[in-house]
């Protein structure tokens, strides 16, 4: 990914699964599944609730939940890479 490129559209697909597409015409499939259930902090954590995992939204380009509770860098998701550091499976 050489320029800036945005997440235009998220698609809930069903368990913790978003089809996202980018503003170059890429999309993604991303499970978040392993990711929630790898954090041990709680407030990532608390995601693993279907009915608040669903209320995300796109907002200026980002994928976000809340007021920024949960969100992951556009590079990240573009690439189907999420994963933590030894901090985040801590904080926040």
């Amino acid at each position: 990914m050489n320029s800036i490129v945005n997440i235009i559209q998220a698609n809930y697909l069903g368990g913790y699964s978003i089809e996202l597409e980018f503003g170059d015409g890429m999309r993604q499939k991303v499970n978040f599944e392993p990711f929630l259930k790898k954090s041990l902090h709680p407030e990532i954590r608390a995601y693993l609730n279907q009915d608040k995992f669903t209320q995300f939204r796109v907002e200026y380009g980002d994928l976000v939940w809340g007021d920024y509770e949960l969100c992951f860098p556009v590079k990240d998701l573009y690439a189907n890479q999420i994963c933590h550091s030894n901090a985040d499976l801590i904080a926040a």
